[in-house]
């Protein structure tokens, strides 16, 4: 469960974006393992961030619901630098937060909450991002993660009847992230936050 010791140890998303944008000048990424390959990723993925900063619009659908969701949450999200799910979903996360100032978005690194990302696993992997939702009395209401569902039901789908190898699919993945601008994730979470909250005016 999350504590409040977890919500103060978090970092905002500008103080994670600060982060990755130095990390990736100097050559670096999360975590002890500082291999070539994730450093790269980390390099790739904050471009990722910046660029949906700049081209992923937040939709109307979450505008016109900011006004109904006056509960105040908080929203924990488990990531590292080198995660390509992660720069593609944290500033859609951060972007919705924003409009709405009840939720309150707090980042934490995997590798340095092992306990904590022990109690989220997805099918016995510590996959992420993952996003865990608390109310104003640290009552956890949900969680989402690593990935928008359509993915991750391709990938389960893959694994039950492989037909590409990982490293393709997870191009795939890529591509279809580009192409969806961060619509997808929003639709989703506005309706986990109405199954969440039961807030009928959450409609869509």
């Amino acid at each position: 469960m999350i504590t409040e010791n977890d919500i103060n140890k978090g970092t905002s998303f500008e103080e994670y974006y600060k982060l990755s944008e130095q990390l990736a000048k100097e050559g670096k990424t999360t975590g002890e393992n500082q291999s070539e390959a994730l450093i790269n990723y980390s390099k790739l993925n904050f471009s990722r961030m910046k660029r949906i900063l700049k081209t992923a619009p937040i939709s109307d659908l979450v505008t016109s619901t900011v006004d109904c969701l006056d509960d105040q949450l908080t929203w924990i999200v488990l990531t590292e630098s080198w995660c390509g799910d992660a720069a593609q979903n944290l500033p859609i996360f951060a972007k919705i937060a924003e409009a709405n100032p009840n939720i309150k978005l707090k980042i934490l690194l995997r590798d340095e909450n092992p306990e904590l990302m022990d109690q989220y696993l997805t099918n016995g992997s510590k996959s992420i991002p993952k996003l865990i939702c608390v109310d104003k009395d640290l009552n956890e209401l949900g969680t989402w993660g690593p990935r928008p569902k359509v993915l991750q039901d391709r990938l389960y789908e893959n694994k039950k009847n492989p037909t590409i190898e990982m490293a393709e699919l997870k191009k795939e993945f890529q591509i279809w992230y580009t192409k969806d601008k961060g619509q997808t994730i929003q639709e989703e979470m506005i309706l986990l936050l109405k199954a969440w909250t039961n807030k009928e005016c959450l409609s869509i």
